[in-house]
């Protein structure tokens, strides 16, 4: 079992990319379906008021590191751990499967931009087998078109399903189709969507290995993220001071799973 540590409650795993590639390509083979949670400080913050977001995250077949402030949470509890940033873990996928031969498939994004990822990344990795793309409105789905959209998705039978519909709809969404969708793996990359089809400005690399992604991004998209970033980050900070980080048990990570189960 890849190892937890928790951040104010939430299971974060330590982890980097090879080993998430490699966790991720066991379900492939044995056909287990999970979700991977790529979270960083909204995730957490998000759960702290909401019991059956931090459920969803401590029920995951992986919850990555997705910002610095989670590789750091992970180094003070004691662990070796490394940033698994939803765009990079999705290219580190993309690779892996021309290799081995996966299926890809990509749910969400507005209007044209899951068909537009899919093209960029079928262009920077030849061979990349693309199962189908779909851009659900934004709205919630009637259950007729979510037992349809479902359909859909294993009629394409897809191994990987990458979900962009942004934190915290993505995880409830993977949480409530796991099971149903036959895809082993469902993936939460958020603005990975964005990124790579070309609509979205990436932070330099200093700045994501610096911590300092969040302003960068707060530059880009102002009027979305400035509640966000400017109420979350400094209470994220100050609780975790008073609870820091820690390493779970095996024990513990089974006990509490079952309670949120």
């Amino acid at each position: 079992m890849i190892p937890r540590f928790d951040v104010l409650g939430v299971h974060v795993n330590a982890i980097d990319i090879p080993t998430a590639t490699d966790e991720i390509g066991r379900w492939i083979d044995r056909r287990e379906p999970h979700y991977v949670c790529v979270t960083g400080v909204h995730g957490v913050m998000e759960s702290q008021s909401d019991a059956e977001l931090l459920a969803i995250h401590n029920r995951s077949g992986l919850t990555t590191p997705d910002g610095m402030p989670m590789v750091w949470a992970g180094k003070w509890a004691g662990l070796a751990v490394e940033r698994v940033y939803g765009p990079d873990l999705m290219l580190a996928l993309c690779e892996r499967a021309v290799e081995s031969g996966w299926t890809s498939y990509f749910y969400g994004g507005a209007e044209g931009v899951a068909d537009r990822l899919a093209h960029e990344l079928t262009a920077r990795f030849p061979g990349l087998r693309v199962a189908g793309t779909y851009s659900p409105p934004f709205r919630p789905l009637s259950p007729t078109e979510d037992i349809e959209v479902v359909e859909r998705i294993n009629a394409a039978a897809p191994d990987l399903v990458y979900v962009g519909l942004s934190t915290p709809k993505q995880e409830r969404w993977m949480a409530a189709h796991v099971g149903l969708l036959h895809a082993p793996a469902l993936l939460g990359v958020g603005a990975a969507f964005d990124i790579h089809a070309g609509t979205l400005r990436q932070a330099p690399r200093w700045m994501q290995r610096s911590g300092t992604e969040w302003l960068f991004r707060l530059a880009v998209e102002p009027r979305r993220l400035w509640r966000r970033y400017l109420s979350n980050n400094p209470r994220f900070a100050v609780r975790l001071m008073t609870h820091p980080p820690r390493p779970m048990t095996t024990a513990r990570i089974d006990q509490e799973v079952q309670v949120h189960a």
